[in-house]
């Protein structure tokens, strides 16, 4: 499994949204406590970072950032903003891809390992420019968000699925 593949310092990398999506499609929710738990049993975690969107004034998101900060995550978060759309309903934006991949650029001194919860293609570019510079690359997400660039570029894909037992809530 994975676990052989992982070395040196852990830089962890969490798109909320991304990820989501893919518990929608799991069916279950992930534990972001055991989540670090179970990467911190592996290797050691030298950043662990969780980019999220938030709606202002909702405790019940403000006490589970929290919670997350507390215990090591550094919430990297942005208003979630609703747009008009013409043809229906408001559509939220609350992207941070920027963010995270300025981020995994300016810290990648700190790890060895970069361990991306997302599928989405457009940090491609990232997971090219962090193996240019001898980074491992193992990316987390599931099959039906996973793209095609990510699993050509990434050294690891790990199926989200393949974690139920050991990170759901």
């Amino acid at each position: 499994m994975f676990e052989n593949f992982i070395f040196g310092r852990l830089g962890i990398f969490i798109d909320e949204a991304n990820v989501y999506h893919s518990q929608k499609t799991l069916g279950w929710q992930v534990d972001y406590l055991k989540l670090k738990k179970y990467f911190a049993n592996l290797a050691q975690i030298s950043i662990l970072n969780f980019y999220t969107s938030f709606l202002e004034d909702n405790i019940i998101q403000s006490d589970r950032f929290q919670t997350l900060s507390e215990n090591g995550f550094n919430i990297v978060k942005k208003n979630l903003k609703f747009i008009k759309n013409k043809n229906g309903p408001f559509i939220k934006k609350g992207n941070l891809d920027i963010e995270l991949a300025l981020d995994a650029c300016r810290q990648k001194d700190e790890y060895d390992t970069f361990v991306l919860f997302s599928g989405d293609s457009d940090f491609a570019y990232l997971l090219d420019l962090l193996k240019s510079n001898n980074k491992k690359l193992l990316v987390v997400s599931t099959r039906k968000h996973i793209s095609k660039e990510l699993l050509t570029k990434s050294d690891y894909y790990l199926d989200l699925k393949k974690l139920t037992e050991k990170i759901s809530s």
